[in-house]
């Protein structure tokens, strides 16, 4: 869908990756752009809310001094994002390599004992916490090197989605004001999104935790936090416990026209969501001609089921996986995440999702 001349929000948030995940994916474009205001005038205005907001002049200072001009690399990384424009098998191939799976399988070995504390406290099983960050940050080697707050005043000065990203350039200033991070150190992906798990600031102000008890909930440095707000996030979102996210299966052409033509699609505020059918049990997938990747029976876990496609691959997907889809709502980013988790600590079937009643 295309908007015509309107300026039209997406609202599908979520936090980030490096680079390109950081942002939910956004699933609207605009083909005519209304004017800008004069980028000073707009800051003046933002500066005057913040303080009625309560945040400090110091702050305010800090945060937009030298800050003269929006940066345009920024709103050329909002135009371009790889989970959109990269089709689903190419992005997989790309970001589920034999050398991110060698890394994942040695970090998951490596926190294993803070990962299985993690886990019973959250729900989230610890391959899937690895997996989400090392989609997000290359396992924290790489969390962003873009100016969070200039960043977000970028995105809230254009018009595409100000309202989204002014918002979440509050809830960054609100950071600053309470002393969570300095300035110098608050940096991270293009669109705003910050630390080795790349929360925007509003997913900070809600799910970071400080699980290692220093005070500090320390999504940049601290392995107990980043995995627990890891955790938090999804279990936030809904994430059950003992339920996978889904399994790949075959579907051929003539079965996925049937699907095509016969299966509802579900609604949705991002393209992700509208892009997968609604839920049905297995045997309704086995009608439709579904079947295991092996061509055979669909596994006896799988109970109840969205199916997702790609150009040639294809999963039924659970419950659990929107919870990923709240974490950046694309269907590449959502499938790499369950891919290497499942590969990580490779064995283990998903766990059935239950029938609906």
């Amino acid at each position: 869908m295309r908007a015509i001349g309107l300026i039209i929000a997406a609202l599908s948030i979520a936090m980030p990756a490096p680079e390109g995940a950081g942002l939910h994916a956004i699933d609207l474009a605009i083909d005519q752009e209304p004017p800008r205001p004069a980028f000073a005038d707009w800051l003046n205005g933002v500066r005057s809310e913040a303080l009625s907001r309560g945040i400090r002049q110091e702050v305010l200072d800090e945060a937009f001094g030298g800050f003269e001009e929006p940066l345009p690399i920024i709103i050329e990384r909002d135009r371009s994002q790889a989970e959109l424009l990269t089709p689903l098998e190419e992005y997989v191939g790309r970001r589920v390599t034999p050398a991110v799976v060698k890394t994942g399988r040695e970090l998951y070995a490596r926190h294993r004992a803070l990962l299985k504390q993690v886990e019973e406290r959250y729900g989230v099983p610890g391959p899937m916490i690895v997996a989400v960050w090392g989609i997000e940050s290359n396992f924290g080697r790489f969390s962003g090197v873009r100016p969070t707050i200039q960043a977000l005043a970028t995105l809230a000065w254009d018009p595409r989605r100000s309202t989204l990203f002014r918002n979440e350039l509050f809830d960054g200033l609100e950071i600053l004001n309470r002393g969570y991070i300095d300035i110098g150190h608050m940096r991270g992906s293009w669109a705003g999104a910050m630390g080795q798990v790349q929360f925007m600031p509003s997913s900070y102000l809600k799910f970071a935790e400080d699980f290692d008890g220093d005070g500090r909930r320390d999504i940049w440095s601290s392995p107990p936090d980043i995995f627990a707000s890891i955790a938090n996030f999804l279990k936030g979102h809904g994430w059950a416990p003992d339920q996978g996210w889904g399994h790949e299966v075959y579907v051929s052409p003539d079965a996925a026209a049937k699907i095509t033509a016969e299966v509802a699609r579900r609604a949705g505020s991002c393209q992700a969501t509208r892009d997968m059918t609604t839920a049905l049990p297995a045997d309704e997938w086995t009608r439709f001609g579904v079947m295991g990747t092996g061509r055979g029976a669909l596994p006896e876990t799988i109970a109840q089921a969205s199916l997702v496609s790609g150009t040639a691959r294809h999963f039924l997907v659970f419950s659990n996986y929107d919870a990923l889809l709240e974490y950046n709502c694309a269907h590449a980013y959502a499938i790499s995440v369950g891919i290497l988790a499942d590969k990580i600590a490779p064995g283990k079937p998903p766990a059935a999702a239950p029938a609906q009643k």
